[in-house]
């Protein structure tokens, strides 16, 4: 059987050794200390990873096609492959939204052309009900893009209440905020702090109140993230993410050139908030990198859209991390592999063993491998998604994606 060998890393260990594959089922078969001469062996400069998961992006594609042109099933693979991401969770807030179960069903017929695998969440809105089938959901409690959302909260619980003990996703920000400052003359005023936190609170009060398995998406501020390390700490079950972008810039850098580029929801806040981001991931508090990867069009963006393109550079992203950041290889590990392994594993069918996010016998057989010594200039061509743009382009990461392998399979990018 093949063999991969280097220095290993873990949620829990860092270790030399060897892993040992079945490239028919997909998984790994054994996992041993030290380098075995006959395995594909990478060198001390290259870290193993399990394969990376990103559980929120906007794939684009429905049965509608009408938004194929920013994204498709496809594409989206193969620029998650391209940021050394083996899976991925996509968002329904599309055309025809996946809110019941044919429509769930439909959706995820898509998904199997794809390269990697595909979570779907489904969607809740205005007089939807649960599904038959057991699916994650994602509910925008305020305006963002689609109309999949809340007016007010009261609607919200309304709906709500009919998903107790579900596995649901917020987008925090407070319709009523929202609209309270439509007027305000940037995105960042339009979309303030409050917004966030306020509907933070809200969140968390359903999520207890509804015994829900609570997940609060691209979280921005360090009022907000107080609230759910708070929650926590009183056994709330919530969980967060934060985005590459909201832990590498600020208000302080966007200028009339680039403030378009990055637009998104919710927006950059400044540098005490970035900072509080980092920490957050440094003490443990945040559960998921996750790039809310958001591909619209170079003529979309400049016409104000919301909404960043950066699947393409999540692992390069993770080497910043490493290497500038100081964030401990093992907790990237946790955040990057096994917390969205474990996310997703309730949803996975049987052919992939026990599942994603491991590098332990009986799981599948995907690894990313950074390498460390390698710095990489991002640049425009190297992009593999539709909306071929990227916040990065021009950006020297202090890293490289050495390789990649899905269910047993070399899969780097071509």
């Amino acid at each position: 059987m093949p063999k991969i060998a280097g220095r290993i890393v873990t949620h829990k260990d860092e270790f030399t050794g060897t892993i040992e594959f079945d490239t028919d089922t997909g998984l790994i078969t054994a996992v041993r200390t030290g380098l075995e001469p006959d395995a594909q062996t990478f060198s001390d400069d290259c870290l193993v990873f399990p394969g990376f998961g990103d559980i929120h992006i906007h794939a684009r594609e429905d049965v509608t096609g009408k938004h194929c042109y920013k994204e498709d099933f496809i594409s989206a693979g193969n620029a998650a492959i391209n940021g050394g991401v083996l899976h991925v969770a996509d968002m329904p807030n599309n055309p025809h939204p996946p809110i019941d179960d044919k429509s769930y069903t439909d959706k995820l017929n898509l998904t199997k052309k794809s390269p990697i695998h595909i979570t779907l969440y489904a969607g809740i809105g205005p007089e939807t009900k649960p599904l038959k089938q057991i699916v994650p959901y994602k509910v925008f409690m305020g305006p963002s893009i689609g109309e999949l959302f809340f007016h007010d909260n009261a609607s919200l619980e309304e709906v709500i209440k009919h998903y107790e003990g579900c596995d649901i996703s917020f987008h925090c920000e407070d319709p009523e905020v929202l609209i309270e400052n439509q007027n305000k003359p940037t995105h960042e005023e339009r979309r303030p702090k409050e917004a966030e936190t306020l509907a933070t609170d809200f969140a968390l009060y359903l999520i207890e109140k509804y015994k829900l398995k609570g997940k609060l998406c691209h979280y921005s501020t360090k009022d907000g993230l107080e609230k759910i390390i708070a929650a926590k700490k009183r056994g709330v079950n919530v969980t967060c993410e934060v985005t590459p972008t909201h832990l590498m810039f600020d208000t302080d850098m966007l200028t009339e050139v680039n403030h378009k580029w990055f637009q998104m929801n919710p927006p950059l806040r400044g540098p005490e908030d970035r900072q509080a981001m980092v920490k957050g991931i440094l003490d443990g508090h945040v559960d998921y990198l996750a790039t809310d990867h958001a591909p619209h069009s170079i003529e979309e963006k400049l016409k104000g859209t919301s909404g960043i393109s950066q699947l393409d550079t999540y692992g390069l992203f993770v080497t910043y991390m490493i290497l500038k950041l100081n964030i401990p290889v093992r907790t990237i590990a946790k955040i990057c592999a096994k917390n969205p392994g474990d996310f997703v594993s309730r949803y996975l069918p049987e052919t992939f063993g026990k599942g994603f996010g491991e590098i332990t016998e009986g799981f599948a057989a995907n690894f990313t491998v950074l390498n460390l010594k390698r710095p990489t200039k991002f640049q425009k061509s190297m992009i593999k998604s539709k909306s071929g743009w990227s916040p990065f382009e021009g950006f020297e990461f202090p890293g490289s994606i050495e390789s990649v392998y899905f269910l047993g399979k070399n899969i780097n990018a071509k």
